[in-house]
């Protein structure tokens, strides 16, 4: 059995933001280098959701497992991801196909995002040029970005 991951994210308009997907999937092939890892997006974005199940299919899988890169399960998960997952399943029928959780309140997230929080922003060198300065306050000209 051939099983392939597809990671799935919203998808955006900033390309900036994409590309954290294609770094994510990169990572995972270096922790998962028996599995396929394909990556896809909700809207806003290619491959498509559709394209990259077909991908998937196409490497040979034959179990594929959806990934969300989501935090909750919304309408997106609920209701899209769902229905992808079923139409997909009338489409390959030889395909096994397995909608997991999203992040949600696992307990390693938590820990990420305590990490996040306590970090020095100090140094913004690490930051995106785009990214609102870290150490604005509401006192600070810097407050009033637009």
């Amino acid at each position: 059995m051939s099983t392939a991951i597809l990671l799935i994210a919203h998808g955006s308009r900033r390309a900036e933001a994409n590309a954290d997907l294609v770094r994510l999937a990169e990572a995972m092939k270096t922790r998962c280098p028996n599995e396929i890892v394909e990556i896809a997006y909700l809207e806003l974005a290619e491959p498509s959701i559709p394209q990259g199940a077909a991908r998937c299919v196409k490497r040979g899988a034959t179990e594929i497992r959806l990934l969300p890169y989501f935090l909750s399960a919304g309408t997106h998960i609920v209701e899209d991801l769902t229905g992808f997952r079923d139409e997909f399943a009338d489409q390959y029928p030889e395909v096994r196909l397995q909608l997991c959780p999203p992040l949600g309140l696992h307990p390693l997230l938590i820990d990420v995002l305590l990490n996040r929080l306590n970090e020095d922003w100090a140094d913004t060198s690490q930051l995106p040029r785009e990214w609102p300065n870290a150490h604005a306050s509401r006192t600070s000209p810097e407050a009033s970005i637009e």
